[in-house]
């Protein structure tokens, strides 16, 4: 769609992450979005860096800066996400649903701020505002500085670029599909 500039961060192709698929960054410009789509048995995860989104399929959710949405895809759903007047930056976290069978839901976590309950065993994350020299828990660290994003493994450290962090906790078992 026209006004969607989107950077995959992250695609490990072989299973290594367990039940993160993908990490894209979202930029939408101004009242424009993905266009209706559908999703089944993927959960996604999506962290607005900045502006305001709308997502819209039971009815119209506007999102803030700082609010983390978790979509649970299940047997499907058709949806759209629109950027508000300012438009959107937004990190979109693709897993594995846990769920696959069940009936879709969103959810909004508002000014998300340290661990939140994905209420699944395989994946946990944390977020929070960080500042340089700000110790972070160990994980998969997925770093936004002033305009960029930096994903890497670490066992835990001290960050040197201030920004929002997101620190995915996964287990990383290979999924059967992956093993010979």
């Amino acid at each position: 769609m026209t006004g969607l500039r989107q950077r995959i961060v992250l695609a490990p192709e072989d299973g290594s992450l367990g039940p993160l698929l993908r990490i894209a960054d979202d930029r939408l410009a101004p009242r424009t979005g993905y266009g209706r789509h559908e999703h089944r048995a993927v959960d996604v995860v999506a962290v607005v860096l900045t502006g305001t989104l709308h997502h819209r399929w039971d009815g119209d959710v506007p999102l803030a800066a700082g609010d983390v949405a978790v979509l649970r895809a299940g047997t499907g759903l058709d949806h759209d996400e629109v950027a508000g007047d300012g438009g959107a930056r937004v990190l979109q976290c693709y897993l594995r649903s846990a769920a696959p069978a069940a009936a879709p839901r969103h959810e909004v976590h508002r000014a998300a701020a340290g661990p939140l309950d994905l209420g699944r065993p395989d994946a946990r994350l944390w977020v929070g505002r960080v500042a340089a020299g700000d110790a972070v828990p160990a994980g998969l660290l997925v770093l936004r500085g002033a305009d960029s994003v930096v994903v890497e493994e670490q066992p835990g450290r001290v960050v040197d670029e201030p920004g929002m962090a997101l620190v995915w906790q996964l287990d990383t078992e290979r999924p059967a599909w992956t093993k010979e």
